[in-house]
């Protein structure tokens, strides 16, 4: 008989919290919750899922961030800039603005990984990346395509993103809050 073992690699986390906050008029990082901010219970849920290291997309000297070197690319600018820092390896990718997401759900996507990225279905986040030579030179092509998608599900689609099934009951832990309304509904 042989056994199976499974190897637990080791995981980062990515805080993607560079956007320019628009539609909330104010920094969506910076948002006040439940004792702290949004920037810091994001990083808190990536260390109670079982990140080995939490990386911070945007401006914030505070949490180590690393701005975007190419401005005004969205999400994916800033997943661009964080991947240049880091080693290779698995990097779950979360937005700052997701508070209901649960340690458990970003658990499942790491039990269910398969390929490049996976996600859940309908959701670009959160996602499980592989950080690695291939993700950053197809990163750093898009990055640099004027004409072509800069967009988190562009790049999903390129690299054939895996997606799980979310149960209906975990569908509100994936709502951001992208406008003072959504904001007072989700802190409520």
């Amino acid at each position: 008989m042989t056994m199976r073992t499974t190897t637990i690699l080791p995981t980062d986390g990515i805080v993607l919290a560079g956007g320019l906050s628009s539609r909330m008029g104010r920094d969506k990082a910076l948002l006040p919750w439940r004792g702290g901010t949004l920037l810091e219970h994001m990083r808190g849920l990536l260390l109670k899922a079982g990140a080995e290291r939490v990386w911070v997309s945007g401006h914030y000297p505070a949490f180590d961030g690393i701005p975007d070197r190419v401005t005004r690319c969205g999400p994916l600018g800033g997943l661009y800039s964080v991947c240049l820092q880091m080693p290779d390896g698995l990097a779950w990718v979360v937005p700052v603005d997701t508070p209901r997401l649960t340690p458990q759900l970003l658990q499942q996507l790491k039990q269910a990984h398969q390929g490049q990225c996976t996600i859940y279905d309908g959701h670009p986040l959160p996602m499980l990346f592989n950080v690695d030579n291939e993700s950053r030179n197809l990163l750093e092509s898009m990055i640099h395509d004027p004409l072509g998608p800069r967009s988190l599900q562009a790049l999903q689609h390129r690299l054939g993103a895996h997606t799980v099934r979310l149960a209906p009951a975990d569908e509100s832990a994936m709502v951001n809050c992208n406008t003072p309304a959504q904001w007072e509904d989700v802190a409520s």
